[in-house]
């Protein structure tokens, strides 16, 4: 008899989750006004909002968060994340930070002006945020696949490098080719490393940089190794030094792939680079030693990055996630294939067909699970697409998702099976579903996390 897959740790601790009932759902999510991230946590059985910052933390890091320095200049806890950061990605000059958009304001308020165009691949949502803000504009580059949700591509989150060489010959001023590993916005989805590596070519040829969305490396070298010929045998740590040979820099948010609460860091080979951003990361983080992060969270994530290159870990983390989409795809339920590294995402359009995209077709899926099963997932479809901010009127992207994000080593498969019942239970009643969530109040930036919503 074949041994069964097990997980790759034991549990040492537990937290109590309540499970409500839908008439009390029902109460909270009008009293949120229809907006899952007004709920409180205790208001959620199952949390799949975001994997970021969310997963529990090994012995390891706990061990290491008890050793932390919390000297204000030259703490030791900086110079051992420095070395991991050396050592994994190859990039000498690095600034803390005390998240990923953090990182991203920092490096943007130094490199990116008015005018200029940022290509890349399905930016998310506080990255084209922050190119925006700065009077930007962030230019999708994706290949055509990754609107597909039917399409099984093996990297669906590369560039078309047609496409992208088309934007760098415009003759407007791009000081930076983003991209996202794994790209969020397209359903988790990886990029090849011949795609990082001819998207450097290009760089090159036009006398840009390349900056790595650095939130789920870990994951995406995972898919290298299991999707792309040649690097079967290769490490994951092998596979990430690969990868960023192709990128002058980087930004992280390290509750991501960094299996921390909190934290982010940029880092870079130009000295340039790193005294520019060194005035405004003291303007809006904090000292060069410590950059908005704690001398114990800087020791936890120096751990952290160690152990999310395990193998042992990574396919842990990966199966979960598989299991889940593997279970709704046995329920006929429509998501985008293949299934991603850190979260199923569902295909709202297809699963909601009557419900009008201006009535926010993923958002009112989301609300109908939460009644459902207590289950929170996040719209990543118009809401989240935002305004245009020239004529103001809303953007309605190719892929309208509901997202299910999974946290790190925090859930059980039986919390999975929760999630795919809830959703069976969802798409069993689909046709009688032919009304959305309209806007009463949102504000002009980033508006999914605050917005106001009633029944249309």
């Amino acid at each position: 008899m074949e041994i069964p897959f097990a997980e790759s740790y034991k549990i040492k601790m537990v937290e109590p989750i309540y499970r409500s009932t839908r008439k009390q759902r029902e109460k909270w999510i009008d009293e949120a006004h229809y907006n899952l991230f007004n709920l409180r946590s205790d208001q959620v059985f199952i949390d799949l909002l975001t994997d970021s910052g969310t997963g529990a933390m090994s012995d390891n890091q706990w061990g290491a968060i008890m050793q932390g320095d919390e000297s204000y200049a030259g703490s030791s806890s900086y110079y051992r994340l420095k070395e991991v950061i050396q050592s994994l990605f190859g990039f000498e000059y690095f600034l803390p930070t005390h998240q990923g958009r953090a990182a991203e304001n920092v490096l943007f308020s130094a490199l990116i002006k008015e005018g200029d165009l940022v290509p890349g691949n399905s930016h998310f949502d506080t990255t084209k945020g922050h190119i925006e803000f700065r009077k930007a504009k962030a230019v999708d580059c994706t290949i055509s696949e990754a609107f597909d949700t039917e399409s099984n591509h093996p990297f669906k989150g590369n560039v078309n490098l047609e496409k992208l060489e088309e934007v760098l010959k415009s003759g407007k001023n791009i000081p930076l080719i983003i991209m996202t590993l794994t790209c969020n916005t397209s359903g988790g989805q990886p990029v090849s490393m011949e795609n990082l590596k001819q998207v450097k070519k290009l760089a090159e040829k036009y006398n840009t940089s390349v900056l790595f969305d650095s939130a789920r490396f870990a994951e995406n070298a995972w898919f290298i190794k299991k999707r792309e010929p040649g690097f079967e045998e290769k490490t994951i740590k092998e596979i990430v030094r690969e990868m960023y040979s192709y990128a002058d820099g980087m930004t992280m948010s390290s509750k991501k792939d960094g299996i921390v609460n909190i934290g982010g860091f940029l880092a870079m080979r130009s000295k340039k680079w790193f005294d520019k951003a060194t005035t405004f990361n003291i303007m809006f983080e904090g000292f060069v030693t410590y950059g908005g992060m704690a001398g114990r969270d800087m020791n936890a994530l120096a751990v952290g990055l160690d152990e999310v290159t395990h193998k042992d870990y990574l396919e842990t983390r990966i199966s979960q996630v598989e299991y889940l989409g593997n279970k709704l795809i046995e329920y006929g339920i429509p998501i985008q294939k293949p299934i991603g590294g850190h979260g199923v995402f569902v295909d709202a359009k297809r699963f909601l067909p009557n419900v009008p995209k201006e009535e926010y077709i993923a958002q009112t899926l989301a609300i109908i699970l939460y009644l459902e099963a207590g289950v929170r997932g996040v719209e990543v479809g118009t809401l989240l697409a935002d305004r245009d901010p020239e004529t103001h009127d809303n953007r309605y992207p190719e892929l309208e998702f509901l997202r299910l994000a999974i946290p790190r080593r925090t859930y059980t498969n039986n919390h999975m099976d929760v999630v795919a019942a809830g959703l069976k239970n969802v798409y069993d009643m689909r046709d009688e579903i032919r009304t959305g969530l309209k806007i009463h109040k949102e504000a002009p930036i980033m508006r999914h996390f605050t917005v106001e919503l009633y029944k249309a």
